[in-house]
């Protein structure tokens, strides 16, 4: 199942998108779902999967609660709004996962043998990304800064922890980098990594039931520039060179990670070396089963 946050006239509501429409989930079952974190909590309790929580919900329910059109929400008609799913406490990130990252990265470094290292080894590279206020949801604006001169959005699934260090979901990412900065030197990765909105998520979180802990999902970037697609790329997280859980495991060892918190796992997909976002451009990221996350670029 998909999960979303959206406003509506009524306020901030946790919904269920299944097919064409959003079903209102924030008061039901006897109390107030106002988070994707609240619907985890109540399934643990009742020793429940999350998946298996909400079918046994909308079972009871389904005719009694509210129920609205993804397109309205989508499109922000009559005061409904998309929100970002969830707000993370921490997000995490994990870097030459795919083969076509850890190419682009040495070429850009000019540093030999660093990734192919990284690339290979045991331990994977995992980095801080973002707090929830440099976050974006789906239709806000993400940044690029404005001391770099070579910025790229990097399309990336993401998963989601509960309150056992387990993952109880997945949404998408864009982990918008300055590519020129790191390239100055690794060690300006952070630098090159967080920013003002540097990140967006959504535009749902997929539960785990449905895909999987080990998702083969297909990825699809574009770039569009004054209405005219100037960028289009795609992969498939089959091609993932560490699986998922390696991924998780290494970020929460001796890491006391909260709840919420959110690790995207790279991108395989790269933009060509001449190719960087401008102030303006709409940045599409497409993540089968769990949407489309639409986001337009400020230049800080």
């Amino acid at each position: 199942m998909r999960i979303i946050r959206f406003v509506s006239p009524n306020g901030v509501r946790l919904g269920v998108w299944v097919n064409d429409k959003v079903i209102d989930l924030t008061e039901s079952y006897g109390r107030s779902f106002q988070s994707f974190l609240d619907l985890a909590s109540e399934a643990e309790r009742t020793g429940k999967s999350i998946e298996s929580f909400l079918e046994d919900l909308l079972k009871g329910n389904f005719n009694n609660l509210p129920s609205y059109p993804y397109r309205k929400i989508e499109c922000g008609e009559d005061g409904f709004r998309l929100m970002i799913p969830l707000v993370p406490p921490e997000v995490w990130g994990c870097g030459v996962t795919y083969r076509r990252s850890r190419e682009a990265r040495e070429r850009d470094t000019g540093v030999k043998g660093v990734y192919d290292l990284v690339y290979d080894a045991v331990r994977p590279e995992i980095f801080f990304k973002a707090t929830a206020h440099r976050c974006a949801g789906p239709g806000e604006e993400i940044c690029i800064r404005g001391d770099s001169r070579w910025n790229v959005p990097e399309a990336e699934l993401a998963f989601i922890l509960g309150f056992n260090q387990e993952i109880i979901g997945f949404t998408a990412g864009n982990d918008v980098s300055s590519r020129d900065i790191e390239g100055e030197n690794p060690l300006y990765l952070p630098q090159a990594k967080i920013f003002e909105k540097c990140c967006a998520l959504g535009p749902s979180i997929l539960t785990v039931d449905e895909v999987g802990r080990e998702p083969k999902l297909q990825v699809e970037c574009r770039v569009f520039r004054s209405g005219k697609m100037i960028f289009e790329g795609s992969t498939s997280t089959a091609g993932m060179k560490r699986s998922i859980e390696e991924l998780r495991s290494y970020l929460c060892r001796y890491n006391p990670v909260p709840p919420g918190s959110v690790c995207l796992t790279g991108t395989g997909i790269v933009p060509p070396d001449e190719f960087s976002l401008k102030d303006g451009d709409l940045v599409e990221i497409t993540i089968e089963r769990i949407g489309t996350l639409r986001n337009t670029v400020k230049q800080l």
